[in-house]
């Protein structure tokens, strides 16, 4: 087990780099931050010169693969972090410089316990991207194939093992400071960080992902999943179709290639919303580097490590609060909150609800360059300390992604509107699953459910209660007090039953000397 001296010297090192970058600034000041952890910055940082804007992209970029992963979380906890840093933060670029390709061979090969020439006929040396968990390489198969390889760094799981055990350690302290640092629940932002980390570092789980989005996607026209290579994938290596394409973030390109940029920033906002409300599975690190656009217009995914799931009555809650904010219907949305338990019961609906009016009226009816998706996520962070609102973290994925796909729209619209945009397909789908015709579905989903667990049920009460036999039943027998049942009753009288035991020995003496006496006894 890590030892807390462990804990704290690896803080103080990465707390030395976050110095450097004017990055500690934002804890020390905090008007919230615990003593201890004031004291801790101070130690930091000290002998350090700090620049005057601090850029914390590129602190975590400069600590390590871990703290990428964690600056990238944070960049969605905008009430946690502040504005500002979220900003920063939305420009980290997870890339570092590659892996040799003598290591990266290795690696594969000790995987698949096979010379690299089994697998792949050629593949190119020079990664094509180099991430702070893998790299990839394009190959072609022995079969002729085009193909993207993606490879785990060596040592990468070990590493964000040690990296995750501190953050918890430090999370665990931070929350037991009680106050503010409670409520914003750190040890949860930590907890799902390791979850997503531990999704990505088996690349089975991400072949998967990639599967079953591309199964939840296949009725939706101009958005595609690139195929798995299952039998060039496992654990530390996966193999996935090539893409050729042009990437999202070359806006010239898209343009001198004569792509529909505003039919494509619609398409994308759509894609979202049918992967977030209607499978409750999206891809949730959809950043420009990420898509892709073929010559015929098809938007192209890549890179499934980072997965957002939410159930199905989050996903209704989430529909009526987005249809709310659209339609103005802030007393609906408010409720919501309060049947959801997002807020505590002690609150007001009513003063809910104007609070939320605060944050959309200045939102309705105006294109993203005006106002925003992420400033309504802000506004909204902005009243949860009002009303005692703990952070919900299964929202997080999807606050981060809607504002990732805000902003990729944006670049390919300026006047887009999403409000616009999502309220058809939102207003459809509340329709469609809340509405008559799906509650009477639901009723006899149910129903149809109960009647088929009905011989189950019956066996499971036979096995408890038995048909009687053909022996006789057994007449009652007397209760009999047990000789240790007895001595244990005896017992719990403590010194109430000494007199007796006193008595008894004088007799049983008594009865003795006399069976001497009469030579009964020799």
């Amino acid at each position: 087990m890590t030892t807390a001296t462990t804990h704290i010297l690896r803080l103080l090192r990465w707390g030395r780099t976050l110095a450097r970058h004017g990055a500690l600034r934002i804890i020390e000041e905090g008007a919230n931050t615990p003593a201890p952890v004031r004291r801790l910055c101070r130690l930091a940082r000290f002998g350090t010169l700090q620049p005057r804007e601090p850029d914390y992209a590129r602190a975590f970029q400069a600590i390590g693969p871990a703290a990428i992963k964690l600056g990238q979380t944070l960049a969605t906890r905008p009430d946690l972090v502040g504005e500002e840093a979220v900003r920063n933060l939305l420009t980290l670029q997870d890339s570092l410089p590659p892996v040799s390709f003598a290591a990266i061979r290795a690696e594969i090969e000790a995987s698949f316990q096979a010379p690299l020439e089994t697998l792949f006929a050629s593949i190119d040396p020079e990664p094509v991207g180099a991430a702070s968990i893998a790299q990839v390489h394009k190959a072609v198969t022995t079969d002729g194939r085009t193909v993207a390889v993606k490879v785990l760094r060596p040592g990468i799981r070990e590493k964000f093992g040690r990296d995750i055990q501190t953050y918890e350690w430090a999370a665990a302290h931070l929350e037991a400071f009680g106050g503010e640092a409670t409520r914003l629940r750190p040890r949860l932002v930590i907890a799902n960080l390791k979850r997503w980390t531990a999704r990505e570092l088996d690349l089975r789980r991400e072949a998967a992902s990639a599967s079953e989005l591309a199964e939840a996607m296949h009725s939706f026209a101009g958005y595609h999943v690139p195929a798995i290579d299952w039998d060039r994938t496992n654990g530390r290596v996966m193999t996935i179709e090539w893409v050729d394409g042009i990437k999202m973030s070359d806006i010239a390109a898209l343009r001198a290639s004569g792509h529909d940029l505003k039919a494509m920033a619609r398409r994308l906002v759509l894609a979202f919303l049918n992967q977030a409300i209607d499978a409750g599975f999206f891809h949730a690190d959809m950043h420009q580097g990420n898509l892709f656009v073929r010559p015929d217009g098809t938007i192209v995914a890549i890179d499934f490590g980072i997965m957002g799931r939410i159930d199905r009555q989050a996903r209704v809650w989430l529909a009526e609060i987005l249809y709310g904010l659209t339609t103005g219907n802030y007393r609906r949305v408010a409720e919501i909150h309060f049947e959801a338990q997002y807020v505590p019961s002690f609150h007001s609906v009513d003063e809910f609800a104007t609070a939320l009016r605060a944050v959309g009226e200045p939102m309705r009816g105006k294109p993203v360059s005006e106002l925003s998706v992420g400033q309504m996520l802000d506004g909204l962070f902005a009243i949860t300390r009002d009303f005692d609102m703990q952070t919900q973290p299964h929202l997080l994925l999807l606050q981060k992604t809607m504002v990732m796909v805000e902003g990729l729209a944006t670049a390919l619209d300026p006047e887009i509107n999403m409000w616009d945009v999502a309220a058809p397909f939102v207003r459809g789908w509340i329709r469609d699953e809340l509405g008559p015709e799906a509650a009477i579905a639901d009723r006899l989903r149910e129903g149809v459910r109960t009647l088929l667990g009905l011989p189950d049920l019956v066996r499971r009460i036979e096995d408890r209660y038995p048909a009687k036999g053909g022996a006789p039943e057994p007449p009652p027998l007397p209760e009999i007090e047990l000789v240790w049942a007895r001595r244990q009753r005896a017992g719990n009288h403590k010194g109430a039953s000494w007199p007796g035991y006193l008595l008894a020995g004088g007799c049983g003496g008594l009865l003795t000397w006399w069976m001497i006496a009469q030579g009964w006894v020799g």
